[in-house]
């Protein structure tokens, strides 16, 4: 006979936190709001005990700022994190690209799935949506170089890159249909095997993401 695992179990502060976490990344909790214990708990459905747990698991993430008595911040992209991640994306994503060629068949039919569920989501206008396909398609060429230290790396960028990301196309939407551009020329020269190209074009993909994540920041 066999054994199926039981489904994992859900607590109520597990709800509080993906309730807060998806809020805060998908911009529905603004940098420099500040979160009460009652409101979210309220929103939730639950007690304030899990709300607490909760917020300080978000705090150690640095989305939040915990203030005894008075609430949860919402900590704001700061320029210096803006400059890390973009600095961290570049050594990491410039390297692992070159990495990639010759790429595999597997791997250039995933990127191409990814390119394809990014346009559905910009056809339905699901920003969030759009971002996760976004990040999953870099992080998909990060994964393949092997690298398990790399690849752990970059997937703490992960939150980071979405919340910077749903920010910048709320602020330049005409940005939708550059991206796809640039997401097809970077498949284009990994499918050409041309490492310096491929790289070039994450440089200046990268590059460009930076200059308009700032001014979005401001």
């Amino acid at each position: 006979m066999r054994m199926t695992s039981a489904p994992p179990v859900v607590t109520a502060a597990d709800r509080v936190y993906q309730h807060v976490k998806q809020g805060v990344l998908g911009r529905r909790y603004e940098g420099g709001v500040l979160l009460t214990e009652g409101e979210v708990a309220e929103a939730v459905g639950v007690s304030r005990t899990p709300v607490r747990e909760a917020l300080l698991r978000l705090e150690t993430e640095g989305l939040l700022k915990l203030y005894p008595k008075k609430g949860a911040l919402v900590l704001p992209v700061s320029a210096q994190e803006i400059a890390d991640v973009i600095e961290t994306r570049l050594l990491v994503e410039e390297f692992t690209v070159r990495k990639a060629v010759p790429a595999p068949p597997g791997l250039l039919e995933r990127l191409a799935a990814l390119i394809g569920e990014q346009r559905r989501h910009a056809a339905d206008g699901d920003l969030v949506a759009l971002m996760a396909a976004d990040r999953a398609f870099h992080a998909e060429i990060v994964r393949n170089a092997g690298n398990q230290i790399l690849s752990r790396l970059y997937d703490q960028l992960r939150d980071r890159q979405l919340r910077m990301g749903v920010a910048l196309l709320h602020a330049h939407p005409e940005r939708v249909e550059r991206t796809l551009a640039e997401h097809t020329e970077i498949l284009d020269a990994l499918r050409a095997g041309e490492p310096q190209t491929a790289a070039a074009a994450v440089r200046a993909h990268v590059g460009r993401v930076e200059v308009l994540v700032r001014g979005a920041g401001r």
